[in-house]
């Protein structure tokens, strides 16, 4: 298959369903910038094996789908199935991938010695000698965790958790309340008869410093953050 066309495909009641398709629009597609399905298939088709151009049956179709609409089809394959990348939609997926796996790290674990967050840079240096290959569909938290474990015994990490009690007076309450409760799991908090509210965020050490300058770029610096 040439890279001007792609293959997405879905297996369903032990039948192989396939559609060719753009494969920029088919990414735009299934990560909601373009809701057009017709812009993504390079034909209204379902096939049984697209590089072969064999199509599917009307009996496999209803059987699978309960439908024999090729659109409706195309858009669960493209959802629910699986999109065969090119080369460089692959390089740019890992790349980006990559760079939230080291954000991650970042704010989430510290240097052991300072109990102070790596840079970036560092950690991304440290990377290139494990040789981890990222996955662009694994979860960032998923790879960061095994990455922490490799890194280890070339580069200082770790994720210590720590309480905060916040603060935030009832003119930015609200607003701030929703940003806050992001960065940590919430252990205790209370709504003042004032409109204020106080609670207590368990978080990652490494993320108390994003938690700071969010907080004071929330409550333009009146807001109170202290660990416990």
């Amino acid at each position: 298959m040439s890279e001007k066309f792609t293959v997405a495909r879905l297996t369903r009641e032990n039948e192989h369903f396939e559609i060719l398709v753009k494969p920029n629009k088919a990414l735009e597609y299934r990560n909601g910038k373009i809701s057009s399905i017709t812009e993504v298939l390079a034909a209204e088709t379902i096939f049984i094996d697209a590089n072969k151009g064999t199509k599917v049956s009307e009996e496999a179709m209803k059987k699978a789908f309960k439908t024999v609409d090729a659109l409706k089809i195309a858009d669960e394959i493209l959802k629910k199935g699986t999109l065969q990348l090119t080369t460089d939609q692959r390089r740019k997926m890992v790349d980006d991938k990559r760079r939230q796996v080291i954000d991650f790290i970042s704010r989430q674990a510290v240097d052991p010695k300072t109990n102070l967050p790596h840079p970036p840079m560092r950690i991304e240096n440290a990377m290139e000698q494990i040789h981890y290959p990222i996955d662009p569909y694994k979860s960032v938290e998923e790879q960061a965790r095994d990455i922490i474990k490799l890194l280890r015994p070339i580069l200082p990490l770790k994720i210590e958790q720590i309480t905060v009690a916040i603060k935030i007076s009832a003119q930015y309450s609200v607003r701030a309340y929703g940003s806050v409760k992001t960065l940590g799991t919430i252990k205790r908090e209370e709504w003042r008869s004032d409109g204020s509210w106080y609670g207590e965020l368990e978080m990652p050490i490494g993320s108390y410093a994003s938690l700071l300058n969010k907080l004071g770029d929330l409550t333009k610096g009146t807001g109170e953050a202290k660990i416990i």
